[in-house]
C-alpha cells in the first residue's frame, strides 16, 4: 500500500489534517460553534465551486471564500442567540444556492461535484500538497503561540471578556483559523462533512481529558486513527474514505459517551 505515491501523499496530508482538526476542534467544541463549522463548510463548497468556475485551486476558492466570511459570521448577531441561528441558517442556505449555480456554469462533470462534496484526498495533486503543508503549519504556529488566549477565551468566555483587553483580536484570530482549517481539512473529507474531523473527535476527547491539554492530545489522536483506518480501508475497499472517517469517528464518540 506505502509502495503507491498517492497513498504516501495521502497520509502525508491526511496526518497534518487530523492534527489540526484535533488541535482546532477542542476549542471549537468549547465554544458551542459546531454548527458555524458546518456552516463555514457550506460557504468552502460555494467556494470551491467559484474556483471551478474560474478556473483555480478548489483550495484557493474555499480558504478565500471561508476566510472572508467567518468574522462577520461569527460576529452577526451573536447577542440575540435565535436570531443568531438564522442568519447563519440563511447565510447556509445562499451558499448552497451558490455553489450549485457556479458548478453549473463551470460545466464540470459529475466527478468535480462529488471531489468537492466528499473529498479526493487519493487525486490530490503536488500543489495543493504543498498548500496543506503551509497552511496547517500556519494554523499550528499560530495556535501554539496563542494557545493561553485561546484556551481562557474558550473555556471561560465570560471572565476573558473582562480580564483580557485585546478579547475581540482573539475571537477573530480564532475564527481565521477555524476558516482556515475548514478549507484545508476539506480535501480528506469534503466540504460537506468537515465537521465530523472538527467536532467528533473534540467531543470525544472531552469525555476523558481533564485538562485543555489532555483534551487536545486525545483530539488529535482520535482524529489520527480516523484518518489513517479510513484512508487503509478506503484502498482495500474502493470505498469512499469520507464514509470511513464518518463511521470511525461516530464510533469513538459513541463509545466515549457510553464509558463516560
Amino acid at each position: 500500500m506505502f509502495n503507491y505515491p498517492f497513498m504516501q501523499n495521502a497520509y502525508v496530508v491526511g496526518t497534518l489534517i487530523a492534527i489540526v482538526s484535533g488541535f482546532i476542534g477542542v476549542f471549537v467544541v468549547a465554544r458551542s460553534m459546531s454548527f458555524l463549522a458546518h456552516v463555514l463548510s457550506e460557504i468552502g463548497f460555494a467556494g470551491a465551486s467559484f474556483a471551478l468556475f474560474m478556473g483555480w485551486s478548489p483550495l484557493l476558492g474555499m480558504l478565500g471564500f471561508t476566510l472572508v466570511s467567518s468574522a462577520s459570521i461569527g460576529q452577526l448577531d451573536m447577542g440575540d442567540e435565535r436570531r443568531s441561528e438564522s442568519t447563519v441558517s440563511a447565510v447556509s442556505s445562499v451558499a448552497i444556492g451558490l455553489g450549485i449555480a457556479f458548478l453549473a456554469l463551470s460545466q464540470k462533470n459529475a466527478s468535480s461535484a462529488t471531489s468537492i462534496l466528499f473529498g479526493s484526498i487519493f487525486s490530490i495533486s503536488h500543489a495543493n500538497i504543498v498548500q496543506v503543508i503551509i497552511l496547517t503549519l500556519a494554523v499550528l504556529l499560530v495556535g501554539v503561540v496563542l494557545y493561553r488566549p485561546l484556551r481562557h477565551v474558550a473555556f471561560d468566555h465570560a471572565t476573558a471578556v473582562d480580564s483580557l483587553p485585546y478579547v475581540k483580536i482573539v475571537d477573530v484570530v480564532f475564527l481565521v483559523l477555524m476558516a482556515t482549517t475548514v478549507a484545508v481539512s476539506a480535501q480528506v473529507v469534503g466540504s460537506l462533512l468537515i465537521f465530523i474531523l472538527m467536532t467528533l473527535p473534540a467531543s470525544a476527547a472531552m469525555r476523558w481529558g481533564r485538562r485543555v491539554s489532555h483534551m487536545i492530545g486525545l483530539a488529535i489522536i482520535f482524529a489520527l486513527v480516523g484518518v489513517w483506518g479510513a484512508l487503509a480501508l478506503s484502498y482495500w475497499t474502493n470505498v469512499p474514505v469520507s464514509f470511513f472517517i464518518a463511521m470511525i469517528e461516530s464510533m469513538i464518540y459513541f463509545a466515549s459517551t457510553a464509558a463516560r
